[in-house]
């Protein structure tokens, strides 16, 4: 069984999956966000494809540990996914991925302009990586 992680955002959506015995980052990729419904249904095409069995979502929370609109948001977000799937969503504070996904851009010798279309990606393969840590 596959995990999906996934960095949820208004405009783009970053998405990564694990190999199937959950140790390793396998793909890793951006599809555009807006309507939440639209995007439930893009992802469970790639649950179904992929042989998903959990879904790891992005729960952006406040510096200080409290949850704000974002939250609530992700919230949403995860009972459609779950209505959508039927698989369980696992919540993962992801509290500096982004600033995280831009060093690691950075690093890598991309140019700050080009970092928009992969930092949703690489903040979901981060996310993803921390959760398999975990386990």
């Amino acid at each position: 069984m596959r995990v999906m992680a996934i960095d949820y955002g208004d405009r783009r959506i970053g998405l990564a999956v694990s190999d199937e015995r959950q140790i390793l980052v396998g793909d890793a990729w951006t599809m555009n966000g807006g309507n939440m419904e639209r995007a439930a249904k893009r992802i469970a095409e790639e649950v179904q494809a992929r042989n998903v069995g959990l879904l790891v979502l992005g729960l952006p929370k406040n510096m200080d540990g409290t949850e704000g609109e974002r939250a609530a948001l992700s919230r949403e977000f995860a009972a459609i996914l779950t209505a959508e799937t039927g698989l369980e969503v696992k919540f993962w504070d992801e509290r500096r991925s982004s600033i995280e996904a831009h060093a690691v851009l950075h690093a890598n010798g991309r140019k700050e302009k080009d970092h928009r279309k992969n930092v949703d990606a690489v903040a979901a393969s981060l996310m993803l990586e921390g959760y398999l840590r975990g386990l």
